[in-house]
């Protein structure tokens, strides 16, 4: 990194705790909001469950579409943690530093928020049971355990663990400093954090322990990052539906996940360096490194999403064929595609090829405001058209059109994420303070002779 910040200790506990012990009124403004916000997706979700699913625009054959399409919207934004932090702590990049707790965080109430989206989807939430666990509650009917739509609880449930005690493991230390500097002043504060803190003391034994346990569950939760989006991606491929039935779904849907979760952080980052005065920690290296990865996800993502399209050419079948006209020729799919296509890839994959744009943080936050646009068009776009084919000896067929109750819980998720974030930043620092102080030793140099050699050896 090129722009490296001597900080002190006192210094990284005062800019890093800043926002959980003052409360500017800005917050206030900001949560109320976001808690209105949600109010009216909670009324829009009253409406549905009292009326039905028919105030929703669903019907046959077209019965998943703005719900579903959240749902794997919001997992695959749940993919940045993983990737940011457990790939980049395995391969010891020091930049990941500031950027690994609110990846985390961000993964955790992405990943809460996509499960609800299944529940809302069924209409009558409650019961979701029958589809969550393999017990037919003397129904006589078992679930089929052959269908991806009963690996998908627990899927998420593995990996929504996993997240959490990843986040829970290296927090630790700083949970500590909070115990400590509540002592005294706030009491209600000191035993949340001295109950959570387990007993911190920073020997050097809780340090390798601690160190350890990241090592492991970063490991361990790999194979999980990859399964989950994979089994999402199974939901549509085992079905029998033009232009879903194709293999390559699995890793098309994981870089597309990787895609919108890296850019996802990416936003998270520049809001946090603006709003929490954060500049001598989130730097333009930062982004910039950021960038360079988004760049090598984002070719891959496309490569797979063109060989998806091709390979759906390829075979001739006249439902494919179909489809792809539905998608290209017809509004307002076609001009869906065309938002998709330019925000997803064509406006921001050359800017992020030029230095200046990666390091200004100005476009690179509009630039993946722009990706997850198109992102969230994307998976739009591969479940309603393939859907609203019309098959033979359909007995009904209609066109789908979203209501004002989808968008209005739909758009109401968005808030939830964001006050999750906020809240958690109000209790928690979103930088991790252990991590920073050790960056800061790992720096510190020492003169022998003439030469500057590190301070530190780091054993690997």
């Amino acid at each position: 990194m090129q722009d490296r910040r001597k900080l002190t200790d006192s210094k990284i506990n005062e800019d890093l705790l800043r926002s959980v012990d003052h409360t500017p009124r800005a917050f206030w403004i900001v949560a109320g909001f976001l808690t209105l916000w949600i109010g009216g997706g909670l009324f829009a979700l009253g409406n549905m469950l009292f009326w039905g699913l028919g105030v929703t625009g669903l019907n046959r054959p077209v019965m998943w579409a703005f719900f579903v399409t959240n749902f794997v919207f919001w997992v695959g934004i749940s993919h940045a943690g993983v990737m940011i932090s457990s790939i980049l702590r395995l391969t010891h990049a020091e930049w990941r530093r500031p950027v690994t707790r609110a990846a985390e965080v961000l993964t955790v109430f992405a990943l809460s928020t996509a499960a609800l989206m299944p529940i809302i989807h069924a209409g009558r939430p409650w019961r979701v049971i029958y589809w969550a666990l393999p017990y037919d509650f003397n129904r006589g009917v078992w679930p089929s355990i052959r269908s991806p739509l009963i690996w998908d609880p627990a899927a998420i449930a593995t990996y929504l663990t996993g997240a959490a005690l990843f986040i829970y493991t290296t927090m630790l230390p700083d949970l500590a400093v909070l115990r400590d500097r509540a002592w005294g002043k706030r009491p209600l504060r000191f035993w949340l954090y001295a109950i959570l803190s387990l007993g911190w003391r920073g020997s050097s034994r809780q340090w390798k322990l601690q160190a350890l346990a990241g090592i492991l569950l970063s490991a361990v939760i790999l194979p999980v990052f990859v399964s989950v989006h994979s089994i999402v991606s199974w939901d549509f491929a085992v079905a029998l539906v033009p232009a879903w039935h194709a293999t390559i779904f699995a890793p098309y849907f994981v870089l597309g996940a990787i895609h919108s979760g890296v850019s996802a952080v990416v936003t998270l980052m520049a809001l946090m360096r603006r709003f929490f005065h954060l500049e001598d920690y989130i730097t333009p290296d930062h982004f910039d490194a950021l960038g360079r990865l988004l760049i090598a996800v984002a070719l891959g993502w496309f490569y797979f999403f063109f060989i998806d399209f091709i390979f759906g050419l390829y075979s001739r079948e006249s439902a494919e064929v179909a489809v792809m006209e539905l998608r290209l020729f017809k509004a307002p799919y076609n001009i869906l595609f065309i938002i998709f296509i330019f925000t997803a890839f064509l406006i921001p994959v050359p800017l992020w090829f030029m230095r200046r744009v990666r390091r200004s943080v100005l476009l690179m936050f509009i630039t993946t405001i722009l990706v997850n646009i198109g992102m969230w068009l994307e998976r739009f776009i591969i479940i309603v058209p393939g859907l609203q084919y019309k098959q033979p000896l359909d007995f009904t067929w209609g066109e789908y059109s979203v209501s004002i109750t989808e968008l209005a819980i739909v758009s109401s998720t968005f808030a939830v994420v964001s006050l999750g974030i906020l809240l958690f930043s109000k209790l928690f620092p979103l930088v991790p303070l252990s991590d920073q102080k050790e960056g800061q030793r790992l720096q510190d140099e020492i003169e022998i002779g003439k030469r500057s050699v590190p301070a530190v050896i780091r054993e690997e």
